[in-house]
């Protein structure tokens, strides 16, 4: 990889970690008094939306579900991306595979926001960092011959683990989404929607992230080059998604007064055993 295909990549990742991280930060610190107001929705649903701060127009739900997010964004995804930067400035097949991890979790997060959050000053910025984020992921996949990929990846590289993970994790994303898909369809939406037109994230889910899990499950299986690609891209994502949804948890159990159990326990389990399997891929992997 020649010096202007690193320096190429530092820049696209270095901006992507600014405009993010600028953007985790308004949310947490201009995020207002949290005043809220009883409103019902078109649909006949009532639910608590926020009035002050650059988070208005949205359900206090999603609001503090999304300080929780910003919190990890801004504390550890961002930092990660940084510290991948010197490894990609060298070159580092493992810097490259880390920082396509941590674009996908950034691509995933600014997407949602740009979709489902009320239009605000953010929107913008949120289009920017989803959009220079996936412009990254491509850019750094093509300096990866994957047909090659193989030969980098030794023994030990967990392909059993990362299938049962993976094709676990659709299933559990199909089981757990479904649950709430099923009967807002019959029209019993309170709690479900909060205001929203539809269902965004489980949109996001079913579509993009099961049809990834399930590939990469496959493919791991198999020990093909792109299941090596794509397995260590997904424990990177899975890590930062599950750790940030328990971040999220928490940030709703400080406004609302009640945990959710098992959410909290099952995307727990799911980080730890992500960071198991992470531990074991990047191991596997030769610089």
């Amino acid at each position: 990889m020649s010096r202007e295909r690193r320096t190429e990549l530092v820049v696209l990742c270095l901006v992507t970690a600014i405009l993010a991280g600028s953007a985790a930060a308004a949310g947490l610190f201009f995020r207002g008094d949290g005043s809220v107001q009883s409103v019902v929705s078109p649909r006949g649903e009532r639910y608590q939306m926020i009035v002050s701060g650059i988070y208005r127009y949205n359900a206090q739900r999603i609001v503090a579900e999304g300080i929780g997010w910003d919190v990890f964004t801004l504390f550890a995804a961002i930092p990660a991306l940084l510290l991948s930067l010197i490894g990609l400035s060298r070159g580092s097949l493992r810097a490259r595979l880390f920082a396509i991890g941590i674009l996908a979790y950034l691509f995933y997060q600014y997407l949602m926001y740009s979709l489902a959050w009320a239009f605000g000053p953010l929107f913008l910025l949120f289009v920017s960092v989803y959009a220079l984020s996936l412009v990254a992921i491509v850019r750094i996949v093509g300096t990866i011959r994957i047909g090659e990929l193989g030969s980098h990846v030794s023994g030990p590289f967990p392909a059993l683990g990362m299938g049962i993970f993976s094709l676990a994790v659709a299933a559990l994303l199909i089981i757990m989404w479904l649950g709430r898909i099923i009967p807002a369809m019959s029209g019993r939406i309170e709690g479900i929607l909060l205001g929203q037109t539809t269902l965004v994230v489980q949109a996001l889910d079913l579509g993009l992230v099961v049809p990834l899990a399930v590939f990469t499950g496959v493919t791991a299986l198999r020990r093909r080059p792109i299941g090596c690609l794509l397995s260590s891209v997904v424990v990177i994502k899975a890590t930062a998604m599950a750790a940030a949804i328990c971040a999220m948890l928490i940030s709703a159990w400080i406004v609302e007064g009640a945990l959710e159990i098992v959410p909290f326990v099952i995307f727990t389990v799911i980080a730890a055993a992500a960071v198991w399997l992470g531990v074991r891929v990047y191991r596997s992997v030769h610089p």
